[in-house]
């Protein structure tokens, strides 16, 4: 390809942002178009009275090969902090340690069969390579015949309702979903008592956004914030024209969208029928996520799984459990996440009364909180967060090159074997964008 093309990304999230990175290294002109007001996507930051840390949480693995080459190139690398992270469980009204092997023997919810066969699954998926066979199982198939029916009531089928939201969604993921959990946090341990090692850059991702984004200015990317696309088509010179929201029109000769599969389609012109298709049957779930500020810690534990019924959030994340409160003024910083489908009507409550639902369910839960040691709560919402790897998922997921010649799309979805993190994003734009310049 010659160095003078002109490439256009629609979304400067972390992946938008590595494949302009990319192919400025190659010799190309890239101009990206953000909706937004900023940069970072899913990994951006917001204020919270005055503190800035990420709007949705976020943590960095030892495994996160590809998340820490991109540290180094930006200059950030020797930024990195690593700690020791504990584990609750929250289950039958108790909150218990899960943090080494000897609590795990511990844990009184499931017997020692039970925890005997739930040790051998998680053993069975850190090592299997075949997820391809996984896919073609349902999560709930695979779990109940590697750990029984009461492992999966008590512990697997919790989980899922976390990650998962609701049983239509669990009822069509395939296993490798969990395959791919599994796999990642144990790359989180070290040898030993297997701790847990967790890791993230001083400053958080406001720091490395605005890092990632000064660094390709200075090669020569152009940002263009509050530029919503509203049309891709071909011109007349074979070119391709994108609409803006203001009405303006401008010429590229590659765009590649970043966004969701199913907004990517809609202002695509002259796709076929099927492909269009295809793209809009890949289902994403979305979260709802408020943000606490608090004058004391909720417990000891960077993430409390909850295995019982009836909490409006489906786990708890203590932010400060992992990063320096000097991070945050000194106050602990926790995430209450539900992920649900992109209609569920809670993405239309007013954030007074979300807060009075997840907030009155924290103190319902941990009666040493009160609301007086809520420093700040705010909510954010995300519509379309990941793609559901349904069942024989890379098997119905479309190509990335698409029938409006020159028109890409590359997003999340393309994550086959992996869950959603900003590693996995980032390893899609390397091997998309490979796919892309040498087809």
């Amino acid at each position: 390809m010659s160095s003078e093309l002109k490439w256009c990304i629609i979304g400067s999230g972390m992946l938008g942002m590595t494949l302009a990175m990319r192919l400025i290294q190659e010799g190309h002109k890239v101009t990206l178009l953000e909706s937004s007001g900023g940069s970072g996507g899913l990994a951006a930051p917001w204020q919270m009275d005055g503190i800035s840390w990420d709007r949705f949480y976020h943590v960095i693995l030892m495994s996160d090969l590809h998340t820490r080459k991109i540290l180094q190139e930006i200059g950030l690398e020797n930024d990195m902090r690593w700690v020791e992270t504990k584990t609750g469980f929250y289950s039958g009204g108790k909150l218990h340690s899960m943090s080494n092997l000897f609590e795990f023997f511990r844990f009184p919810p499931i017997n020692m069969f039970g925890k005997l066969r739930l040790g051998l699954t998680i053993y069975d998926a850190s090592r299997r390579n075949d997820w391809k066979r996984l896919e073609r199982s349902t999560v709930t198939d695979w779990l109940v015949r590697r750990s029984g029916r009461k492992v999966f009531d008590k512990i697997w089928y919790p989980l899922l309702k976390a990650k998962l939201g609701d049983d239509a969604s669990i009822n069509v993921t395939s296993a490798a979903f969990i395959w791919s959990t599994i796999r990642r946090m144990n790359a989180a341990r070290r040898s030993g008592l297997k701790k847990e090692m967790f890791g993230y850059v001083t400053g958080g991702y406001e720091r490395i956004i605005s890092r990632f984004t000064g660094h390709l200015e200075d090669m020569g990317a152009e940002f263009r914030y509050n530029s919503r696309v509203t049309s891709v088509k071909k011109n007349g010179d074979g070119k391709l024209g994108v609409g803006l929201q203001d009405g303006t029109t401008e010429i590229y000769d590659r765009v590649i969208s970043t966004i969701p599969s199913g907004l990517s389609v809609p202002i695509a012109e002259g796709l076929a029928d099927w492909e269009r298709q295809l793209n809009m049957n890949i289902r994403y779930l979305g979260v709802i996520c408020p943000a606490l500020l608090l004058k004391k810690p909720v417990s000891p534990y960077y993430i409390t799984n909850i295995t019982d019924n009836g909490h409006p959030f489906t786990g708890i994340i203590e932010m400060t459990g992992l990063i320096d409160k000097k991070e945050v003024k000194g106050y602990n910083l926790v995430y209450l996440p539900r992920y649900v489908d992109p209609s569920d009507p809670l993405f239309d409550e007013t954030d007074e009364n979300i807060k009075e639902i997840f907030l009155g369910g924290l103190l319902k839960m941990h009666p040493h909180i009160s609301v007086n040691d809520v420093a700040f709560f705010g909510v954010s919402k995300a519509r379309n967060v990941f793609a559901l790897p349904t069942v024989n998922y890379s098997a119905s997921l479309p190509g990335i090159r698409t029938s409006l010649e020159n028109y890409f799309i590359v997003n999340s979805a393309q994550i086959v074997n992996g869950t959603l993190n900003v590693n996995e994003t980032i390893q899609v734009a390397e091997d998309k964008l490979t796919e892309i310049l040498n087809g």
